[in-house]
């Protein structure tokens, strides 16, 4: 039996605000408040809260046949919280339902994956923390900032605990085989690895409403016959995309909201279900390991890094920025691990891209790429400034990896006395019910005593009158 996996991702960014050299040293917040709000609530009314309500009504006019998952980016949660919490209730309600399950994934999402184990490490644990604080799902899938994934990057993952991860059915990278199936990682085979079917996925994403396609109007029928008429073996689609595609990519006035909520029925006519990626990846068997040397990516045609890092600028640029990961890792300041969260978003690099794609490429308030880099590249002289004046650029590396080891010892001991606290918590909860288990005995023990006397005493006069 064929199933759909059926994946969204929800992502925003932290605007950067025009940010000149003479603001170095004398303004350190570096964001567009106002761009913040307005572009977030015009996604939201125009993708997010449509798009959640019809997925919420698929749930419940399937009677829980549909099933999708969800993954949000740290930074995207923020925002939500301060500027649409309505989006936030809307996925909490989506998830009680039982039939969504929020993924894991960086929190910045950023590219430390590429360049930084423990900064990529950390802000994975931090997104995980954020998802069951806000959902009350602990993630056991993972999906990479656009979809990236190499070798090392899944050996990376399974070492994390994940079962499994979501990327991008390159195909230079699976050539003839089919992404229909479930593969594991070359490194770590406990890892399973879901390929996104690109062009299904890209019909509704990129082409839905595109008057010139041949394929237009796509109608849910047509869609799921193209996927009943795949080889009878291969039994997972994965179709992930962008949230905002439906909205905002492809307007509500394309219907593309009608096509959504008609494929439960259309499915299930043809026998195929909906799936989560962790029931996938607990039933099914991988058939054979992936190899994949290079990071692989969901943009572009060439499906790789380049859209991020293609051009000398984007490279500067990102070494430049992790050239500060460990002091940054050192520090204790708020605000400096804000804003390193907020750095790190892929847009910021995506925006200073040079390359000739037929979408074209987002530059946000940007004329080119090099303002874009300019801009970029003036806040982060004056966060490396915030940085080097707490850790300075001097401090040697003897001196440097001292204070880190002393932090790992600190952390551990406080991962070992938090450990002890839950046990001691524990141990207190377990004597306070045994407690009142016992009290509860002893007072039914006494009532019935009661009662028993009570009993006698009626029966002994009972006696006696006689």
């Amino acid at each position: 039996m064929k199933t759909i996996c059926l994946y969204f991702q929800i992502h925003q960014i932290f605007h950067l605000k025009r940010y000149r050299f003479f603001d170095i040293g004398t303004d350190h917040y570096y964001y567009d408040d106002y761009a913040n709000e307005t572009k977030l609530s015009d996604t939201v009314e125009r993708s997010y809260k449509p798009a959640i309500d019809t997925l919420i009504e698929m749930v419940k006019s399937s009677n829980g046949a549909f099933k999708v998952a969800i993954s949000l980016s740290g930074v995207a949660m923020e925002l939500l919280e301060m500027h649409a919490p309505c989006v936030i209730d809307k996925l909490k309600e989506l998830g009680k339902t039982g039939c969504c399950e929020f993924l894991a994934e960086t929190y910045s999402n950023g590219l430390s994956s590429l360049i930084d184990e423990q900064s990529f490490r950390e802000e994975v644990q931090h997104q995980c923390r954020k998802t069951k604080q806000l959902f009350g799902q602990a993630p056991t899938v993972f999906r990479n900032t656009g979809l990236i994934y190499s070798d090392e990057i899944g050996s990376t993952i399974a070492d994390m605990g994940f079962k499994g991860v979501l990327t991008e059915g390159a195909k230079h990278i699976l050539g003839w085989k089919s992404p229909h199936y479930v593969y594991h990682c070359n490194q770590a085979p406990e890892l399973k690895i879901l390929f996104r079917d690109y062009k299904l996925s890209d019909d509704i994403s990129l082409r839905f409403s595109n008057h010139e396609w041949s394929e237009y109007p796509l109608f849910a029928d047509k869609y799921i016959s193209w996927i009943d008429s795949l080889p009878k073996e291969e039994k997972v689609i994965n179709i992930f995309m962008p949230l905002d595609a439906i909205g905002i990519a492809q307007p509500l006035s394309s219907n593309i909201l009608e096509f959504l909520k008609a494929l439960p029925g259309c499915a299930s006519e043809k026998g195929i279900t909906f799936s989560t990626p962790s029931e996938i990846i607990s039933k099914s068997k991988s058939i054979s390991p992936i190899e994949v040397l290079y990071p692989i990516s969901w943009l572009d045609e060439e499906r790789d890094i380049s859209a991020w890092l293609g051009n000398g600028l984007q490279r500067e640029a990102f070494n430049k920025l992790y050239s500060l990961s460990e002091r940054v890792r050192l520090c204790h300041d708020k605000r400096i691990k804000q804003d390193w969260d907020y750095l790190q978003a892929c847009h910021n690099f995506r925006f200073m891209s040079t390359k000739h794609t037929g979408l074209g490429i987002d530059r946000d308030s940007y004329d080119s790429a090099y303002e874009a880099f300019s801009n970029y590249m003036n806040v982060l002289a004056d966060f490396i400034n915030r940085v080097n004046s707490l850790y300075p650029e001097d401090l040697d590396n003897e001196e440097l990896n001292s204070l880190l080891t002393t932090i790992k010892n600190q952390g551990d001991e406080i991962e070992t006395l938090r450990k002890k606290i839950d046990m001691l918590e524990l141990s207190k909860v377990n004597k306070e019910t045994t407690a009142t288990n016992t009290t509860k005995e002893k007072k039914e023990k006494k009532e019935k005593k009661e009662k028993k006397e009570t009993k006698e005493k009626k029966t002994k006069k009972v006696a006696k009158k006689e």
